[in-house]
């Protein structure tokens, strides 16, 4: 059996050659394993895993979408078929990040530890975001409630007890209004709460510490970023409809 520090060194190493499901593997097994609380590194070890691997499959899932769009015939099935496939592996990482964090990460959190409370809080949230993009529309409506309460939660504690610059934060707001945009195709909220986040962060900047400062001032960067290019999309849904409207 791997002790503590070889486990977190194995994670290391598959991160290092990309094999991601050994770096999830790894750290679902420290977690299971583990006594005490998780250190800032094996928080952070755990995340990348289950990110990656997920966000790995829902990049093949996306890409399969022309091809399930456009086929005909037994191209069809067959892409919808292998997207299925992957669609299956994807709920299944999903679902097993959520039981370790909903039985043991969470159940054993304590309540006055809000940095570990509103980082799983916000992997929770993430979970169900990932979970609601692929589901059917039946489904779907209590996957996103389950992430927006997540996210909501992580929101709650994070503007109580943290600075408007520290990086979690910053990375809450950053995809909670993901969710809005992606999943819940609403440009105008996704806005709001990317904003407000920016421009707290914005007033708050004589807060931001060194040992944040790169972390932080790159999330502040891609919300800005991503309300650019969304109140692009608003704007430019604003003039097709006026266009339709005058034709």
């Amino acid at each position: 059996m791997l002790s503590r520090k070889q486990l977190v060194q194995a994670a290391q190493l598959a991160e290092q050659c990309g094999r991601y499901k050994d770096m999830a593997a790894a750290m679902r097994q420290l977690v299971m394993e583990g006594k005490e609380p998780l250190t800032h590194e094996e928080k952070s070890l755990l995340s990348e895993a289950y990110k990656l691997l997920i966000q790995e499959c829902c990049a093949s899932w996306r890409r399969l979408k022309h091809s399930v769009e456009q086929g005909v015939g037994k191209q069809k099935e067959q892409a919808q078929a292998y997207r299925e496939t992957i669609k299956k592996e994807l709920e299944a990482q999903c679902w097993e990040i959520l039981s370790l964090l909903d039985y043991v990460l969470l159940k054993h959190c304590s309540e006055a530890d809000y940095g570990s409370r509103a980082f799983y809080l916000k992997m929770k949230g993430d979970s169900y975001r990932y979970l609601a993009e692929v589901a059917l529309p039946g489904a779907k409506e209590t996957l996103v409630k389950s992430a927006e309460k997540a996210y909501g939660e992580a929101q709650e504690i994070s503007q109580r007890y943290m600075e408007p610059t520290h990086p979690l934060a910053l990375a809450v707001a950053l995809n909670y209004s993901i969710l809005y945009y992606e999943v819940l195709n609403n440009p105008q909220q996704a806005t709001k709460l990317a904003k407000a986040a920016f421009d707290k962060a914005i007033a708050g900047l004589e807060t931001l510490s060194l040992e944040f400062y790169k972390e932080s001032t790159l999330i502040m960067q891609c919300l800005r970023d991503n309300i650019v290019h969304w109140t692009g999309d608003q704007q430019q849904q604003v003039e097709s409809n006026r266009v339709e409207l005058e034709g």
